[in-house]
């Protein structure tokens, strides 16, 4: 017998659409996209007071806001879901001194995802490179990635926001309903087309989960630690900024467990025509016997009215 998924429709109207992935438990293809549904799908990491992560909660365990109002949660899924990873890397002049742990530590990440995730890389400097040979956009083969990895040469300048915003548009290109960037530089930008501004918009209207990792000096004057935990605070990622060799290697390990240990949460926003555009999300967890958890998701999206008809 064929299996059905768990959600027989997916409406791609009104929210913001990259938010409206289609996400399907890859369960097959017997379904039907209707657009007069809304559903807004969070990727959602629970820790203890520790840092551990923490598995096996329920739906009954979580609590939804949307602008202090509760939610009805109509998706829960707790599996290890396959994702859309792209992993973007500063090639500029500045991390030079790191280039060789940067491979090597990103190397762990790749080496330690779902092998069912598709995953890319973004070389950056002056300007963004795919590190995939030419046609190929994604890839599952551990060897082909760490050649990505290394395709790069450190020199120039950062451009930054050029690579955050075309890793999130070659996201949208996947086939995975969970999307994941992971973005290793010193934060500094020098040399974008699009500005700080823009690039936040984009991460708000996006269902990406960003994780950022800052490697720098703590006198470099090139470094901006500000965007990164920006960008990750938005899309419900973690910042990470380790002091050597090893704790690069370390925050790789923890960032591919994180990402195979992560809740999938959805419900369907209620219309308001007077809520704001910028929507504020919290997410709360209450598990028996544990106290002190900590909730890591978005804390906001951008709403867009349907179009009338």
């Amino acid at each position: 017998m064929k299996r059905r998924p768990s959600i027989r429709t997916i409406g791609m109207a009104g929210v913001s659409s990259s938010l409206l992935c289609a996400f399907l438990f890859a369960a097959g293809d017997d379904f039907t996209i209707h657009n007069d549904v809304r559903l807004v799908l969070l990727d959602v990491s629970v820790q203890a007071h520790d840092g551990s992560f923490v598995p096996g909660l329920s739906k009954q365990d979580f609590t939804v806001l949307e602008n202090g109002q509760p939610q009805i949660v109509s998706v829960f899924d707790n599996q290890d879901a396959p994702v859309t990873m792209g992993v973007l890397v500063d090639e500029s002049a500045s991390m030079t001194p790191r280039r060789g742990q940067v491979v090597v530590a990103a190397g762990y990440l790749i080496a330690e995802s779902n092998p069912q995730d598709e995953v890319f890389v973004l070389n950056f400097n002056d300007s963004v490179k795919r590190g995939l040979p030419e046609g190929v956009l994604f890839s599952d083969n551990i060897p082909q990635l760490r050649a990505a990895l290394n395709r790069g040469t450190p020199m120039g300048k950062t451009a930054l926001y050029d690579a955050v915003a075309d890793g999130l548009k070659q996201l949208e290109e996947g086939r995975r309903g969970r999307k994941t960037l992971v973005l290793i530089s010193d934060g500094g930008d020098n040399a974008s087309q699009r500005k700080r501004a823009e690039t936040i918009d984009l991460v708000e209207r996006s269902a990406a989960t960003i994780f950022t990792v800052g490697l720098f000096e703590d006198d470099s004057t090139d470094a901006d630690p500000g965007i990164l935990r920006e960008l990750a605070k938005i899309s419900g990622g973690e910042a990470r900024f380790p002091k050597d060799a090893n704790g690069l290697a370390d925050t790789c390990h923890r960032i591919a467990k994180e990402i195979r240990t992560r809740y999938t949460i959805g419900y369907v926003p209620r219309e308001d025509k007077n809520a704001p555009s910028l929507r504020h999300i919290r997410v709360k967890v209450s598990a028996p016997g544990q106290s002190g958890l900590t909730v890591l998701t978005r804390t906001s999206y951008l709403y867009d009215e349907p179009k009338s008809k």
